[in-house]
């Protein structure tokens, strides 16, 4: 599977970007696509991630600011991020598991595809 994001960008805080992610293919019917962000130097972290029912997962960091959304017929993954904070700034990359499901109660674990990743920076 090849995941392709864009949209990323520079803002100041409190804006918005929006991210997409084109995915090549759908390995299996149930699936998790999901986004997730690292900083140089620190372990990359899930941050949202969405299943074939819709069901969504956040870090309480973005809880209420980002939303994670999908359109299966567009083979497209998205993420909303508003109200913007200098600690959300990372690579974002877009992710893809198969045969899985998303569970709100667990922590968001690693998948095992993802894309080049797009910039995010939210300075002054």
């Amino acid at each position: 599977v090849q995941l392709v994001e864009s949209g990323g960008g520079s803002v100041q805080p409190g804006g918005s970007l929006r991210l997409s992610c084109s995915v090549s293919e759908y390995g299996n019917k149930r699936y998790c696509l999901g986004w997730f962000r690292q900083v140089l130097g620190k372990e990359r972290e899930g941050v949202a991630a969405i299943d074939n029912k819709g069901t969504t997962k956040y870090i309480d960091s973005v809880q209420g600011r980002f939303a994670i959304s999908q359109d299966y017929a567009k083979k497209a993954l998205y993420l909303q991020m508003n109200s913007l904070q200098v600690e959300d700034s990372a690579m974002y990359y877009c992710a893809a598991d198969w045969n899985c499901m998303v569970r709100p109660e667990l922590p968001l674990v690693d998948f095992e595809f993802f894309g080049q990743g797009t910039q995010v920076t939210v300075s002054s």
